[in-house]
């Protein structure tokens, strides 16, 4: 398996893949791959990595920049990641995670922000950090990584892309 950035050829091998890593997931809200393609539309997917074997794109991962109430510069929201069915368990959305993680210190990115289980991506340095908010959301969900600086105290707004539905 290798890990590499999004190429335009992907396009629907990503919708198709987001589509269905998030057919039977409970806490999917069936627009995921919508969100990707909304984020993708608007230049506003500042990291779209894919994971590909012999089988082709077996996992995705977008980074989009977020916007925070002081006015902060340089974070970014994590997600949607995605991985087939068929292939999950097996360290694909792992290398994904560090991958996304080294991209952004390139970027020299501030943190990263993801909504999410505290069990999975507390394994990436993700947690809980009151200072950051996503007003409606239990704080146990909304998780941050620091990547440089101290965490600010704002509430964070992910992208319009977000809000994609079809």
């Amino acid at each position: 398996m290798r890990i590499r950035d999004e190429h335009p050829a992907d396009r629907d091998a990503i919708h198709a893949l987001t589509r269905a890593a998030f057919a039977d997931a409970p806490h999917s809200s069936g627009t995921e791959q919508f969100i990707v393609d909304a984020l993708r539309d608007a230049g506003a997917l500042a990291v779209s990595l894919v994971a590909e074997d012999d089988d082709g794109i077996v996992g995705h991962l977008a980074l989009s920049p977020v916007q925070l109430s002081d006015g902060s510069l340089h974070w970014y929201g994590l997600g949607p990641i995605s991985v087939a069915p068929e292939k999950q368990g097996r360290g694909i959305g792992s290398a994904l995670m560090h991958a996304a993680i080294e991209a952004l210190q390139q970027r020299q990115a501030a943190g990263c922000v993801v909504l999410g289980d505290p069990g999975y991506y507390g394994r990436f340095g993700f947690e809980a950090d009151p200072r950051l908010r996503l007003p409606g959301i239990p704080p146990a969900f909304f998780q941050a990584r620091r990547l440089r600086g101290d965490s600010p105290d704002a509430d964070v707004r992910y992208h319009a892309g977000f809000e994609a539905s079809a």
